[in-house]
């Protein structure tokens, strides 16, 4: 699938997102009036993270916390995310109607569709893992392997390994089988956990993958 891999699924992302993006204006537009509503802030979160090849962009989100909330610390290491996350960003996060905005960040060509979730460039435990796994030989996603299969539960241990399984078998229908599992994910809200709940390598038991490859 090595045509796929460099041609059609940057194709397919600029395609699919400009689609999503014309097809949600109006709950872009609806999101952006309720957080003006219900805090002070910009609408918007801006946050640097590591991309392809270790390369650092600004992701884009919906802003869910408020104003004075740590900026560059993610939210699995604060010991009560409660106090920072807004009303509305609850919803937002649970819903993940936050992560909407990074269709941009795909359009300009720093993310996929589908692929690892980028991170924070102070996580620096898991970009190492990630390096030595050669996660960052492709760009990172907006859902992943990862993701449809625990997300916030499962261990940086656990992350790596399904970002590194993706690498090895990207192809159309694996990223096809993600992108469903993703939007059941969503309408059932699995896998979304805040605060510091998981933070060493063997806190919880492997859970069994979704997809396995043969």
């Amino acid at each position: 699938m090595r045509v796929y891999n460099r041609f059609l699924k940057r194709f397919l992302d600029i395609v699919l997102s400009m689609i999503a993006l014309l097809f949600l204006l109006p709950a872009f537009l609806l999101i952006t009036i309720c957080i003006k509503l219900d805090s002070k802030g910009p609408v918007l979160f801006k946050q640097k993270r590591v991309g392809k090849d270790r390369e650092e962009f600004y992701i884009i989100k919906f802003r869910t916390m408020k104003a004075d909330a740590p900026h560059n610390m993610p939210t699995a290491l604060l010991t009560n995310p409660e106090q920072h996350i807004t009303k509305l960003g609850k919803f937002l996060r649970k819903s993940s109607l936050d992560e909407l905005p990074q269709l941009v960040n795909i359009i300009k060509g720093d993310m996929s569709i589908v692929g690892p979730r980028p991170v924070i460039k102070d996580e620096k435990a898991l970009i190492i893992k990630r390096e030595h796994n050669g996660v960052y030989k492709v760009k990172p996603g907006l859902t992943g392997l990862a993701q449809v299969n625990g997300r916030d539960t499962i261990s940086i241990k656990e992350k790596v390994a399904f970002d590194s399984e993706y690498v090895s078998n990207l192809s159309f229908s694996l990223d096809v089988k993600i992108l469903v599992k993703t939007i059941l994910n969503v309408l059932q809200s699995n896998g979304v956990r805040e605060g510091a709940q998981i933070n060493s390598e063997n806190s919880i038991e492997p859970k069994q993958r979704v997809f396995r490859q043969s």
